[in-house]
């Protein structure tokens, strides 16, 4: 019976002690998987809204949806700033300068532009978000 007693906390030691000993702190390396991670979905979502801007078709685009297009585009490169991974700073410029080029264009469109006058003028903006994200995307091996 002692050999029984002794053998049960023995076990519960282990368990015990095994338990102690793990944790669940991720490693630096599991952090930096993360971020990447992190920092490539959100440089997907700012591709995939780009393209969704950039597929409003000229003849039926409404300024409005135009407008609310170029806000998902701004906000995804929010997204993408605020991620934990650090992108290069030449990247990370890239992509700035051409989110804000967008937006500056989009703003400086007079209020009675058409949806097919604005996509037409905001092409060359549109084409070159596509280039600085998809850049940043292929430098940080995203799939």
């Amino acid at each position: 019976m002692k050999r029984f007693v002794a053998a049960g906390l023995l076990c519960a030691a282990v368990v015990l002690g095994s338990s102690a000993c793990s944790s669940n702190d991720t490693t630096p390396q599991e952090e930096a998987s993360k971020a990447a991670a992190e920092l490539c979905t959100n440089l997907v979502q700012l591709k995939s809204d780009n393209a969704a801007l950039k597929a409003l078709n000229p003849a039926t685009a409404t300024k409005d949806q135009i407008q609310k297009a170029v806000d998902a585009v701004q906000t995804d490169w929010k997204n993408v700033k605020e991620s934990k991974q650090t992108m290069k700073s030449a990247e990370r410029e890239a992509v700035q300068e051409a989110t804000d080029n967008l937006k500056k264009s989009y703003d400086d469109l007079p209020g009675d532009t058409t949806g097919k006058d604005a996509l037409t003028q905001l092409q060359p903006q549109i084409q070159a978000v596509d280039t600085a994200v998809k850049q940043s995307a292929d430098s940080l091996r995203c799939r």
